[in-house]
Parts: C-alpha cells; structure tokens; sequence
C-alpha cells in the first residue's frame, strides 16, 4: 500500500505490515536520548527493572546540555549520576563541558541522526530531527529507559496532516515564521498525535537549518512528529556531518492523509507568539510599542550558525538599547567557535550583547537570563507558558532571529524591516 512519510519510516522498522494509521506496531530504534534533566529519572528506572545493560553503547546519547555548566549543587548531583552510568554502560555518546551542546542541535551536526532513523528522546524537541527525515519524538523517562535497555519501543501509528507552504517569502520572513503562522492557525493542540509533514515550494527551497527549526516546534501544535522529505540537500547536509548511506526519502503517491493544509505565505510579515501560548499568534506590526527588558536569541530552536548570521546582520554597527539585556547562546560548540571565526562575537559584543556558552540556558528557566516579575522578554526560543523563563509574572514572546535582534536595538518589540 502507500505509505505517508511517517507510515513509510515505521515500516522500515518493524516486522508487522502497516496498514493504516491507528495501528500498534514495535520498532527498532536508531537512537535513544536523554538530558540532564531526564537521564536521572530514566536510569534509576533502567536500574530498577534489572537491566543487564544498554542494547548497544553506540546508539544512546546522554547530552548534559540544561542546566550546565553546573549551575549548583542540584544540578551538579543530576550530572553526576548520568556521567558515573554513561561510564559504567560504556556508552559512547555522552556529552558535558567543551564538548556538550544544546542536544537537538549537536546531535545532527554529529551525524547521529538521519533520513529514515526512528529516534525517541526523553524531551519533546526530539521532534526537531524530522528536519532531516527521521521519525522522532519525545517520550518519558520510563519509555527511555526501557528503549535504552530493548532497542525498541511501540508506537501507535500517527495520522498524518500534510501542510504546503506556498508563496514568496518577504525580507526578514523565515521558518521560524511559518511554523509560528502553522501553530497560529491550527493551535496548539491541533495536531494531537498526528506527523506533521511539510512540503510545497516554501519548503522545497528552505535550509536544512531552517527545517529543523520548523521540525523542533511541531510539538507545539501537538505532534508526534514534524516530518520533511529527504532530499539532495538533506543528504549533503548528512555527508558533511560524516554520514554515509543516506537515500533520499519521500512520502508514496497516493498515501492517504487526514487533513490537507495550504498556508500562502507571500506578503506575511514576521510572526509573534505572545503570552502565554504558542499559539497566540500575530504580525509583529500588530504589537505595538511593546516594551522588552531581555532578547534571547539561541535555543535547539534558534541557535544554529544561520540564526546567529541573521542577527548579527541587524545588530552590526548598531547598539542594543539601555536597559535591555541581550543574551546570545550559540547551541553548539562548533557553532560557538564558527561564529567566532566568521567574526560575530564582535559584532555582538560591540552591540552589548553578551556571549554565553551552548547551553539550553533560560529557555526552561534553567540559568543565564531568568525573568523576575514584571518584565517582558523577545526570545527566539519554542514555548512561552507562564513562569517558562522565570517569574509567573513575566512575560515571554517567541519569535525569529530577526525580530528578536531588532527588537534588542529598539527596546520595544521591532519588525527588522523598519530598521
């Protein structure tokens, strides 16, 4: 039969026939990850159904990437206990200090995952490696646990939404826009359980960086995954991560999906998710002079070398505004380093930005940049519930690189455009 993207993935990695969205099926595993954060929770549940050892030390990464570096005693012990396991199951792929970065960033560039693998990670994001083609999606520790100790995992298969983006991109205009225009449209439960799979010219031309930026929110609508297909410039993205084998991947003629969705984005202006729900979408110009106290620009959403080139464009030969904190976090260390090289950490810090290391940082209200009450910040990472970055009386607003640098210089939440 013919199979959506997610359909035909799943069936790569399991022994059953897959008939249909629906159906229970069990699936080999490519990869199974945890942080900081959840690794604890999923080793003392490894531990506690009598694990002999990991299925295979090479396809389990352990990416201490939340709260470090250490930020205190707390997080310091959390670590501990995932760095004492990954040498005790000899796992290959652990991650902290120079080498650590924001974990659905630096598992790509890696080469650890790929067109038509089936991840599962114990955090939502997981989902960002759709960019590439591949079926990943958060679990909970418990489910980690067991996948890091089987090698597989049940699934039941996703109904599949099929979104087009057609149209022309405006300046400034990028994914991060149209995957906030999608959660704008459909709203944060809208996609329940169901892949997500992208297409249209929009996307035929967007970067992989761009993609994954898209793949990483679509648990924002409530997907079980973002897929793209993979195409030649997937795959050149894989070969230069070191990864050989790829094929290009696309959904079969005639798959049946649930829902058709075509979104023309030409003439769209740059989006804004406003308190307290990514969902709460609108054009940056409908704000107003909103003012902002803080502008993050990083995260496993935003923090690739692309977006940290769009926002030194807008910040070059400019000044962030008095009383703004501007907060960059490249999210890997190669991208860190890249972003030296190319000459960015000059340009924001000669704006009065400061420059932090790859780390997930205050997007969960982990460290470096938390809120106290009152104030506003523009940040280009993927949730903004109440209390996500700091006080239950701040307030958080996603949105691009562009916006966000834009919005650091005018101290008032800015479409680049106007600068």
């Amino acid at each position: 039969m013919s199979h959506t993207l997610a359909e035909k993935i799943l069936q790569a990695h399991t022994d059953e026939e897959i008939s249909g969205a629906g159906q229970i099926v069990n699936c080999r595993l490519s990869l199974v990850l945890a942080n900081d954060i959840t690794a604890p929770l999923a080793i003392k549940s490894f531990k506690a159904m009598g694990a002999a050892g990991v299925f295979d030390r090479d396809k389990v990464a352990l990416v201490c990437d939340h709260f470090t570096p250490n930020k205190d005693i707390a997080s310091a012990e959390q670590v501990k206990v995932v760095r004492e396991f990954a040498r005790e199951a000899g796992v290959t792929h652990y991650y902290e200090g120079g080498n650590v970065g924001v974990e659905h960033a630096l598992l790509p560039e890696l080469g650890l995952v790929g067109p038509g693998d089936v991840v599962i990670g114990a955090d939502s994001h997981t989902c960002t490696y759709g960019g590439l083609g591949a079926f990943a999606t958060g679990m909970g520790s418990t489910d980690i646990a067991g996948g890091m100790a089987l090698g597989e995992t049940w699934f039941k298969v996703p109904p599949t939404i099929r979104v087009a983006f057609e149209g022309k991109l405006e300046p400034f205009v990028g994914a991060k826009d149209l995957i906030l225009r999608l959660i704008g449209r459909i709203g944060v439960s809208g996609a329940l359980y169901r892949a997500l799979e992208f297409c249209g010219s929009v996307i035929d031309d967007l970067s992989i960086e761009g993609r994954m930026t898209m793949a990483n929110m679509a648990i924002e609508a409530g997907g079980k995954v973002g897929l793209f297909p993979a195409d030649e410039k997937t795959l050149a993205y894989c070969r230069a991560a070191g990864r050989t084998g790829d094929k290009p991947l696309k959904a079969d003629a005639g798959a049946v999906y649930e829902q058709d969705l075509t979104l023309s984005i030409s003439g769209m202006s740059p989006q804004v998710a406003c308190p307290h729900l990514p969902e709460n979408v609108r054009g940056v110009d409908e704000l107003g002079d909103l003012v902002v106290d803080q502008a993050v620009i990083g995260s496993c959403t935003n923090g690739r070398i692309e977006d940290l080139r769009v926002a030194a464009s807008i910040l070059k030969g400019r000044k962030v505004a008095k009383g703004v904190r501007c907060i960059v976090l490249p999210a890997t260390p190669k991208i860190w380093r890249q972003a030296m090289d190319e000459g960015l950490f000059s340009i924001f810090m000669d704006a009065g930005a400061v420059v932090g290391p790859p780390t997930c940082g205050p997007c969960l209200g982990g460290h470096m940049g938390i809120l106290a009450g009152g104030e506003r910040c523009i940040s280009t990472t993927n949730r903004n519930f109440r209390g996500r970055m700091g006080s239950l009386e701040s307030e958080v607003y996603l949105a691009s690189p562009a916006v966000a640098a834009a919005s650091a210089v005018t101290g008032v939440i800015t479409n680049p455009a106007k600068l």
